[in-house]
């Protein structure tokens, strides 16, 4: 698959709620994802799909998604950026806050092989 191609799927898998399959079709084994900061008891980094199917995981275990959005993709060269905006509720502490991030994934060989989120950490 072509960059754009890879991006389109993971747009339209994203929108439809098939996280699981996108990782598992689109990313390679030895993926890097790195977070804007990292969060309280996580690392900035990991790498492995593993590590970062287990970060996802921990995502959906402590959010109530009341709705989400992605936009793009766009490309440029062997990279795209993918837009996303949530709004959840932080299932530990009940706080509701309205998220916006965008996603710069880089592609090698056929799969995603690093992605890279930018948010305002201070949400």
């Amino acid at each position: 698959m072509t960059t754009m191609e890879i991006a389109k799927k993971l747009v339209e898998l994203c929108k439809q709620g098939k996280n699981a399959e996108a990782l598992d079709t689109l990313f390679a084994d030895e993926v890097v994802s790195v977070e804007a900061v990292a969060m309280p008891g996580a690392q900035q980094e990991v790498k492995g799909l593993a590590a970062v199917r287990a970060k996802g995981e921990w995502w959906v275990n402590n959010h109530e998604v009341h709705s989400a959005s992605v936009t793009g993709p766009w490309p440029h060269g062997d990279r795209f950026i993918v837009g996303f905006e949530f709004d959840v509720t932080n299932k530990p502490s009940g706080k509701r806050m309205q998220m916006a991030e965008a996603a710069l994934y880089t592609v090698r060989n056929g799969k995603i092989i690093r992605e890279e989120f930018f948010y305002d950490a201070g949400m």
